[in-house]
This record gives C-alpha cells, sequence and structure tokens, in this order.
C-alpha cells in the first residue's frame, strides 16, 4: 500500500515526520534511485526501494511492530481516525502509548460493538474489502416486522439510494410485545446498511450492535473498553 514518504520514514525510526520532510527537502531520500525532493511522494514499502542517506530502511519499516486492538464501541463516537467537526473518536478510547491506530471498517455514530484498530493499512484494506468476513449484528427494531417482510431483507432489497443488497441471512429472536429483535449477519458494510434494509419493510431501528467480526468475539469486553487481538484472531 502506497504511503506517503515522510510516513514511512517515521515509521522506520530514522527521524520524526517534520524532520523527515526536511531530509525530503534537502535531497536524501531516494525511491527506486531517484531523488525525491517534492513532499506527499507516495512510495510502497513492500515494492519500492527507499533509501535515507544512501542507506535502504525497507527492512526497518517492516520490522516495525503492528498493533491489532479489538474495542467495544459504545454510541456517540465517530468510527475515523480524525474528524474536522472535533466529534469523539473510536481511537480516543485506546491509549498513546499504542500509536497511532485507525478503525478497521466502520460502525455508524448511533451503533455500538465491535471494531478493530490497527496501523496495518494492508490488513485494513483486505478486512474491510473482504466478501467472505460475516459480520454479525444485534438488531432491536421498531414494531414486529411480518414474516413476509423478513424474507424480502433475507433475498436482498433495493435500497431508497439504489444500492441492492445481497442475500443476508436473519435469525429471529426473542421479541417483545412492541419490539422485534433479530441477529443478522451480513458479508458486505455499504453505509447503515442494516438502518436502511428495516427502513425499507417499515420498521425503524431502536438499536444496533455489532456481536463479532470473523470468528472474533468477545461480549465480555466493557462498552468503551478493549483489548489485543491475538495472534490466531488476526490470522
Amino acid at each position: 500500500m502506497q504511503e506517503r514518504l515522510q510516513k514511512l520514514i517515521a515509521q522506520a525510526g530514522i527521524a520524526s515526520r517534520r524532520a523527515a520532510e526536511q531530509l525530503i527537502k534537502a535531497g536524501e531520500v531516494t525511491v527506486n534511485g531517484e531523488i525525491i525532493t517534492e513532499l506527499g511522494t507516495k512510495a510502497d514499502a513492500e515494492t519500492d526501494h527507499i533509501k535515507v542517506g544512501g542507506k535502504l530502511i525497507n527492512s526497518k519499516i517492516a520490522a516495525r511492530e503492528t498493533v491489532y486492538v479489538l474495542l467495544n464501541k459504545p454510541k456517540g463516537y465517530l468510527s475515523s481516525a480524525a474528524d474536522p467537526e472535533g466529534r469523539k473518536l473510536v481511537t480516543d478510547l485506546v491509549p498513546p502509548k499504542l500509536g497511532k491506530l485507525h478503525p478497521v471498517g466502520r460502525l455508524d455514530y448511533n451503533t455500538e460493538g465491535l471494531i478493530i484498530l490497527t496501523n496495518d493499512g494492508k490488513y485494513t484494506n483486505l478486512v474491510a474489502s473482504s466478501k467472505t468476513v460475516p459480520k454479525v449484528y444485534d438488531v432491536k427494531v421498531k414494531g414486529l416486522p411480518n414474516a413476509n417482510a423478513i424474507n424480502k431483507l433475507r433475498r436482498g432489497v433495493i435500497l431508497e439510494d439504489g444500492f441492492r443488497t445481497a442475500p443476508a441471512e436473519i435469525k429471529e429472536l426473542k421479541h417483545t410485545e412492541s419490539n422485534g429483535w433479530y441477529e443478522v449477519t451480513l458479508l458486505e458494510g455499504h453505509n447503515q446498511q442494516i438502518r436502511k434494509m428495516f427502513d425499507s419493510v417499515g420498521h425503524s431501528v431502536v438499536k444496533l450492535k455489532r456481536i463479532s467480526i470473523g470468528h472474533v468475539k468477545d461480549n465480555r469486553i466493557a462498552v468503551g473498553a478493549y483489548r489485543l487481538l491475538d495472534e490466531d484472531e488476526v490470522k
């Protein structure tokens, strides 16, 4: 994955990002033998040969410690590493000692549950775009949808924005007199998909919580708390 050179130099422990920018301006950085002086230039540490002061730094970049965190996201937090509006971020819930992390995929602002944070860009792209990693949600909806409505969602529906959902696995859980409860499994991640799906059959979502990502689950993590993923979970 391509990243800015100053970021890669900082990851290698050669210099801070600001100091790395000065090295680039001074002509001390080359990519595949070409001197780079323009800030913002990107390179891929897995395929490009990056040198600082004539020394190859790819091995140092590869040796940086990767971190994988499983967070139980509360409502009212944005699944992003930055926000110009100053809203609370999921990255605010982990300590600075873990380094700069970013979320793998997204959970809506008012959705809670499990989300992975990492500094591994390749892993992020693989998991976030995968159509084979199921995400499972507990869903509480207003009212009690009939069997036809639920079967329609299972087969796939066209949402208001024109997106057609893939077939989804939906299990009925214990209902109350006024609310339906379901376990929904998706292999895709369209923006606010579950909310829009139930809106399409006239039953708005009251509560939404992600309970697993692939085989990774943990109902013991308190809301707002986290733990590190173990090696098997990452694989």
